[in-house]
């Protein structure tokens, strides 16, 4: 039998999976705890974890819980060596494409490529380096896809006037 999880393990578990701030009368809607319980176990959440690495936040009665501001300097070092991952030559053909092209749909980015893109555009997509663009005005809409500004990011841009003109591109 599962051991129950006292009020304050409960909330962190939902602020740790939720992908936005909840009420509070959301979180005491899904612990079916009374919000006043819920606010005194906020307090007790917050007070515990004081020494950790996260912090609970409250703006306007929606909670989140979030990375502490004294662990910034770790989490931003984490956070850049990930973006420095190294993408596959499949990734930079993709996005080469999607950004000398788009937005273009992911039946244009097959017959660019010759092969087809769907594990391509789910990894960008979950990269965060393109993004949808919305529906393309033919039949069926098919989804657009365009760069991100995380793919501006990764590749130190501003914007997509300085990628090298195509032909630069191609002699390269």
């Amino acid at each position: 039998m599962a051991k129950t999880l006292s009020l304050e393990a409960q909330l962190e578990a939902l602020l740790f999976v939720a992908h936005e701030p909840l009420p509070l009368s959301r979180l005491a809607e899904l612990t079916e705890a009374e919000p006043v319980a819920v606010q005194a176990a906020l307090r007790n959440l917050k007070s515990q974890l004081a020494e950790r690495g996260l912090i609970i936040t409250d703006l306007d009665g929606e909670y989140r819980l979030v990375t502490a501001p004294a662990a910034d300097g770790l989490v931003r070092r984490y956070l850049l060596a990930e973006a420095k991952i190294e993408l596959s030559r499949a990734a930079l053909e993709t996005l080469a494409i999607v950004a000398y092209r788009g937005p273009v749909t992911r039946t244009q980015l097959d017959e660019i490529r010759g092969v087809a893109s769907d594990t391509m555009v789910r990894n960008l997509l979950q990269r965060g380096l393109i993004r949808e663009h919305g529906p393309a005005d033919e039949p069926g809409k098919p989804m657009r896809y365009a760069v991100s500004q995380a793919f501006l990011l990764h590749f130190g841009l501003s914007s997509l006037a300085e990628l090298p003109p195509l032909e630069e591109a191609d002699a390269a």
